[in-house]
């Protein structure tokens, strides 16, 4: 996968050398370069991060292909907790601290989004570069230093290591199981409402806005959804375009620094849901899962908001900036795809496209949607509908009497 030349400008607008990027290879039998790549750079002792699926998946035959070089290697498989699941949270960063040897070259993280963001973390902390190699095309934060982690049961994204190297093997990713494919376009789906809050936010919040970024993130979403079909088919072609696009995202986040464009209202909401199923104790959904219904959600939400509100009545933080800009804001929510659009997107890749399809009650999405803005610092419609609501957002959306 070559850089695009867009990339190149957005990094040197940034100060950022070619150089510092990443080695990116997307193709059949990604797995077999590694080793390879590992010697040339004279990282001999590796550690395979993995949890027991990922084994099955990509670990155990990447650990033969190592050692077959003769790289030194270890593996740590992640404890799942009684659900089965592996979280990023402080067992597994301990797990990966205490058990990597003091001598280790390079982690390598063998899995999804979990695996990569405890890698990352413990890449940072033990100042040792991390290898990705994901096992599905599942999320944007291959490429990231964001690592959103589960501290003292709270959601919290730090900023943290990005991979020298990604190897994503496309027969591992076409082999992966559908629902980890279709939380990946999900992930992606959810660009609509996060760049859209980035261009609130720079006209009502004063943010520092980068339009070649946002051009950027919106080519990996158009690439997409242009080709959805192909993506839902999980061939080698359509796994190809959901990866790149989701490393492409990846890239865009390491060089700003922060995920701005990719993570918007969508992502406040999934981390809401998160952070309440943690509390009751419940299994986890997939990221991209969440991700993509809260974009519909919010959207539906953004277009009744239009609809509704007065921006003459807005009183307080943020009033003028919104009043002044309310006839482009007004414009760009009006230019989202329906919800229903959005659901239908969904459906193609076989992703669930409602709350209810992933077990999310109403209750907890109208809490989400009047308490989820509080998560991230950030001026979000979500936080502007809010900042100005007469009275609680309703959800389902009979009558948003919230923002009237």
């Amino acid at each position: 996968m070559q850089l695009s030349a867009d990339m190149l400008a957005l990094a040197d607008e940034y100060g950022i050398s070619s150089d510092t990027f990443p080695r990116l290879q997307v193709e059949a039998g990604a797995l077999s370069s590694i080793g390879a790549y590992l010697k040339e750079k004279g990282l001999n002792k590796a550690v395979l991060v993995i949890d027991a699926q990922t084994r099955a998946a990509a670990g155990d035959k990447l650990a033969a292909l190592l050692e077959r070089e003769n790289i030194q290697i270890q593996t740590i498989e992640l404890l799942a907790n009684h659900h089965g699941q592996v979280n990023a949270d402080e067992a597994s960063l301990v797990q990966v601290l205490v058990e990597t040897p003091v001598d280790t070259d390079v982690l390598l993280a063998v899995g999804s989004g979990t695996i990569h963001d405890i890698t990352r973390f413990c890449s940072q902390k033990l100042s040792i570069p991390f290898v990705s190699v994901p096992t599905a095309a599942s999320v944007d934060g291959f490429t990231s230093k964001g690592a959103p982690l589960i501290l003292r049961g709270v959601k919290q994204t730090i900023q943290t290591a990005a991979p020298v190297a990604v190897f994503a093997d496309l027969d591992v990713l076409c082999a992966a199981p559908k629902p980890l494919t279709a939380a990946g376009f999900g992930d992606i789906l959810g660009k609509f409402t996060s760049l859209l809050d980035w261009e609130i936010s720079a006209r009502v919040g004063g943010e520092a806005y980068n339009a070649l970024a946002a051009k950027m993130t919106r080519h990996s979403l158009d690439t997409c959804v242009d080709h959805v079909e192909e993506i839902a088919k999980a061939d080698e072609a359509g796994i190809r375009i959901l990866m790149e696009a989701l490393i492409e995202s990846g890239l865009v986040m390491q060089v700003l620094d922060f995920s701005r464009p990719a993570s918007g209202a969508e992502h406040h909401l999934s981390h809401y849901w998160e952070m309440h199923l943690l509390e009751t104790d419940k299994r986890q959904l997939l990221h991209g899962a969440k991700v993509g219904v809260a974009c519909s959600i919010i959207t539906e939400l953004y277009k009744s908001w239009i609809e509704q509100f007065d921006p003459s009545e807005a009183k307080g933080a943020y009033a003028s900036g919104l009043v002044e800009n309310w006839e482009e804001i007004s414009l760009m929510i009006a230019a989202l795809p329906t919800p229903e659009a959005l659901q239908y997107y969904l459906y193609q890749v076989g992703a669930p496209a409602s709350a209810e399809e992933i077990g999310i009650g109403s209750e907890l999405v109208r809490d989400s949607l009047n308490e989820a803005y509080h998560l991230r610092d950030r001026c979000t419609g979500l936080l502007l509908i809010n900042q100005f609501k007469k009275e609680q957002i309703s959800y389902p959306p009979q009558d948003r009497i919230g923002t009237r």
